[in-house]
């Protein structure tokens, strides 16, 4: 019976934290690779070839005539062997992606890769320990009960998989940091390791030194070379956050990445010093639209939260701001960080997705700006850029009112801001797409801003009246409206937004 507790146990135990690794390998990944539709699909795909290989491995080592001690020893081993591979995840983790930078790999080529060499063999070795559990139980069970044990150890596996993917959602990543949390899981195998080691091994228990030994030396190795700190200021249940200070000797600025995206560079004193290009633009463009008068906003994502800081500083707290920013993390990181300092003004912040927010205000509240600067990875949620949302939006705006959306895509073949412009078309009389004609800025990533209102402004390029010397050009209508024209490009909606695979030509680019 004990045995029986043990192995259901181990069962349960071995499954969770298989599945916590694979959470974890995500939030592992994305300072480096960012969290998109390809990146998901390489662990996803990874780390079942793993389980499967070592299913199919611990299927094999079942044969041969039952010794109730060898069973107990194949199964400390493959619990081992997962702990000290998944600590090998933090020896390698900082090392594989300057390796394949040098490769010159296409991101989903190095994304691919990274996977393979961190996360197939801790779950190839916690796969072999099912089949050999379960054989286990069925030859200490009494007879004539066979299927029933394999339809427990079934049961028990796949509840431990719903539990580690919860607990590392919900709970483990935001608290302990990814790499704890797999420190947390690598100390788990070993003790469930230690244990059938010890029942294997009851004449000769000291042999357990050896693995021991080599799972101390890996986290000294570790400890050394910096592999069990994380670059994350935090991690939230959505972001890694960081924090980097920019500025030169003497002055106080910083940048805030959520992920490997910077999202936002802010100047402790000078909150109206816009650094990134588009949020400047957009601090120009309403003061052509509106003067001083202070715009009624909607703000889609904070980040840094650098523009409504301007706006309060420049309204002197006066402008009607409104930002919906899913992460409360990242706004309080910002007030922490980066200067934000809402109190005393009429900036609100609400914590919740920005559709969902936007949709169940009061229906009079209506904006002169809704602006639409939320990432994931660095393409929009699909969510956000659907025609039912910018029907949402258009109706949330004054007749005056304007859509600004910040839009990252490649500069010589941009099908998702294409597919995006002739979406918006749907809801918005006019739709354009501006950009900022710095060479520096025409790479292969390029940052455009697009405007969709009813009321336009006539001006073909705007230069910056206040802050860094800028201009950004106009894409010119007729160009605008053929090339969005294309019957290929679809239409997004909320059955059909396939921005990643209108982007895949910026996201599987190399990684320099």
């Amino acid at each position: 019976m004990i045995f029986q507790i043990l192995l259901a146990i181990t069962i349960l135990a071995s499954s969770a934290c298989g599945l916590i690794i694979e959470i974890v390998a995500g939030r592992l990944l994305a300072p480096v690779f960012g969290m998109s539709l390809y990146t998901w699909t390489s662990i996803i795909a990874v780390v079942l070839a793993g389980l499967s290989v070592g299913h199919w491995i611990g299927g094999h080592l079942t044969r041969g005539h039952f010794v109730k001690h060898a069973q107990f020893i194949k199964i400390a081993y493959a619990l081992f062997l997962s702990s000290l591979t998944s600590l090998l995840i933090l020896l390698l983790l900082d090392f594989i992606p300057s390796i394949l930078q040098m490769a010159n790999l296409s991101v989903i080529n190095a994304i691919l890769v990274s996977s393979l060499i961190l996360f197939f063999l801790p779950s190839l070795f916690v796969g072999i320990v099912s089949p050999l559990a379960t054989k286990l139980a069925i030859d200490i069970h009494p007879q004539g009960e066979t299927g029933v044990v394999i339809g427990r150890m079934y049961a028990l596996g796949s509840a431990g998989a719903i539990f580690g993917a919860l607990l590392a959602g919900y709970f483990l990543i935001s608290t302990l940091g990814s790499r704890n949390t797999v420190i947390l899981v690598a100390v788990i195998y070993f003790a469930l390791g230690s244990v059938f080691f010890l029942i294997g091994y009851k004449q000769n228990a000291k042999v357990m030194i050896i693995p021991l030994a080599i799972g101390v030396s890996m986290m000294a190795g570790a400890q050394k070379i910096g592999a069990l700190k994380s670059q994350c200021v935090t991690e939230s249940n959505y972001f890694c956050i960081q924090i980097q200070d920019v500025g030169m000797a003497g002055a106080e600025t910083r940048l805030i990445a959520l992920d490997h995206l910077v999202h936002s560079i802010n100047e402790k004193d000078q909150p109206e010093r816009l650094h990134s290009p588009y949020v400047h633009f957009v601090d120009e463009y309403i003061s052509l639209r509106f003067g001083d008068r202070p715009p009624q906003s909607f703000f889609i994502g904070g980040g840094g939260f650098s523009l409504p800081r301007a706006w309060i500083a420049k309204y002197q707290g006066k402008a009607d701001i409104t930002i919906a920013e899913i992460d409360p993390q990242v706004t309080d990181i910002a007030k922490a960080k980066l200067w934000f300092s809402p109190d005393g003004s009429q900036t609100k912040v609400i914590h919740g997705d920005a559709r969902y927010e936007l949709n169940k205000l009061a229906d009079d509240v209506k904006f002169d700006l809704v602006f639409g600067d939320a990432f994931h990875d660095i393409s929009i949620p699909e969510h956000l850029v659907t025609q039912e949302f910018n029907d949402l939006v258009a109706r949330r705006l004054h007749d005056d009112g304007v859509y600004l959306v910040n839009v990252v895509d490649n500069a010589k073949r941009p099908l998702f801001l294409l597919s995006y412009v002739k979406t918006l078309q749907r809801s918005f009389d006019k739709v354009e797409v501006w950009f900022e004609p710095d060479p520096r800025q025409q790479g292969m990533r390029t940052t455009f801003i697009v405007v969709g209102t009813n009321t336009p402004l006539e001006d073909d390029f705007i230069n910056a009246e206040n802050g860094f010397e800028r201009s950004w050009w106009r894409w010119p209508n007729t160009k605008l409206i053929s090339a969005s024209a294309n019957q290929q490009l679809p239409i997004l909606t909320d059955d059909r937004a396939p921005v990643d695979k209108l982007m895949s030509g910026l996201l599987l680019g190399n990684l320099h």
